[in-house]
């Protein structure tokens, strides 16, 4: 039993193998079902001395889980997310990135989870305009955020200053009206900057950086936040 402590809910083979494996915060208890799917191999050699195993039913996880069916068979109490202290310095963290307004839990996850695979240093994620890191979330990163180094800023104005004060060059992903994505010479150390799924990159951002476009063959189109993040994120990282 929890003690008067604050706790988020996790849920997922996958978010709560990479929470065991970062160690950056605890697992409380562990719900799950008799008998224990068959990824509880996976799971119980992880588990530490301060993590309590209740076996409930799958309707008690759906409605722990949020009233999803997504869970795998697994939902836990965790202690809350772990956000980076100090902002990113150039030297240690040359590749970061910077989302502005993403509005959809998924689609940040996604995000987060190819900005990790390929090799990007951190991100960025303004408290204000954002969608909040939830389950859903962590689940659509594949439990990856734990190990990603996310700083949270308290606006987009305070995060921009931080970035310029550190020397950084921003680098805005355009649906259209910026340079050719595949053509353009990154500087590092650099932030590559993600707008808003409807409306982009707001307007106060727009002017500090150079506009990329991702070339595509049709007009009228554009692809999803997530997929347009995951191509400029390979591309960047591997220029």
């Amino acid at each position: 039993m929890i003690k008067k402590q604050a706790f988020e809910i996790i849920f997922g083979i996958h978010p709560i193998i990479e929470a065991l494996k970062a160690k950056k915060r605890t697992i409380y208890t562990l719900y799950t079902t008799k008998p224990e799917p068959k990824a509880f191999r996976e799971i119980k050699p992880l588990l530490g001395s301060k993590t309590s195993i209740n076996y409930v039913t799958r309707d008690k996880l759906n409605k722990l889980a949020g009233e999803t069916t997504d869970h795998q068979g697994f939902v836990a109490t965790i202690s809350p997310f772990v956000y980076k202290k100090e902002f990113f310095s150039p030297q240690k963290d040359p590749m970061i990135l910077f989302l502005d307004g993403i509005q959809d839990t998924k689609n940040m996850g996604a995000i987060i989870r190819s900005a990790y695979c390929t090799g990007f240093n951190g991100v960025v994620i303004p408290k204000k305009g954002n969608a909040p890191l939830t389950a859903a979330t962590l689940k659509s990163s594949a439990g990856l955020a734990e190990h990603m180094p996310i700083y949270q800023a308290a606006s987009n104005a305070e995060a921009l200053q931080q970035l310029k004060n550190a020397g950084y060059e921003l680098y805005l992903a355009m649906v259209d009206q910026g340079a050719n994505a595949l053509e353009v010479t990154y500087k590092k150390p650099l932030c590559l900057v993600i707008g808003s799924e409807g409306l982009g990159i707001s307007k106060e951002l727009q002017k500090s950086g150079t506009k990329i476009t991702l070339p595509q063959r049709h007009t009228g189109i554009s692809y999803n936040a997530s997929v347009a993040a995951g191509i400029l994120l390979f591309l960047i990282a591997n220029k």
